[in-house]
């Protein structure tokens, strides 16, 4: 009986390891794909921790996470080249540390991978209000206004509160 024992438990714990040690995979790219979420979600968070930190005027320690937030992004669109989500908070990271002819890259590239993401028309038109480029964020709006979402409020009201015209 104490044998049976013995082999069921080693049974058990040998299979555990080797499920933890296996990717899952069946040849196929999807060692790619986890790579590229795994960044994203560490970028992810980063991103959110970093807004906190603007929120209480340290502008330095966010910029830094920022910082490190693009570094996971870059890793994580090596692994997804086609992905909108990772362009999106490239450009806002870039955005974010003052590299607004690089945010806006970024923000285009994942537009012409997916011009109706709500997020990179609010966020490319958000750049468009600090560089003083009112027109082009009212275009940003504009692609937005059918949308009934709060991207569209949000940029609507950055733009009424900065600037001079709204459509």
């Amino acid at each position: 009986m104490k044998n049976l024992i013995i082999l069921i438990i080693t049974v058990l714990l040998s299979t555990n390891l080797m499920a933890a040690g296996s990717d899952g995979g069946s040849g196929d790219n999807s060692g790619g794909e986890d790579v590229a979420k795994s960044n994203y979600k560490q970028a992810v968070s980063f991103i959110k921790r970093a807004g906190k930190l603007e929120k209480k005027d340290k502008q330095e320690k966010a910029k830094k996470l920022y910082s490190q937030a693009f570094s996971k992004l870059e890793k994580a669109l090596k692994a997804d080249k086609k992905n909108p989500d990772i362009l999106n908070y490239m450009g806002f990271t870039s955005r974010k540390v003052g590299k607004f002819e690089q945010a806006e890259k970024f923000y285009l590239k994942g537009l012409r991978i997916k011009p109706d993401h709500n997020g990179i028309n609010e966020y490319l038109g958000e750049l468009y209000v600090q560089t003083n480029r009112m027109d082009k964020a009212n275009e940003r709006l504009e692609v937005l206004k059918g949308c009934n979402c709060d991207e569209y409020q949000e940029l609507e009201l950055i733009i009424k509160t900065r600037g001079s015209k709204v459509y």
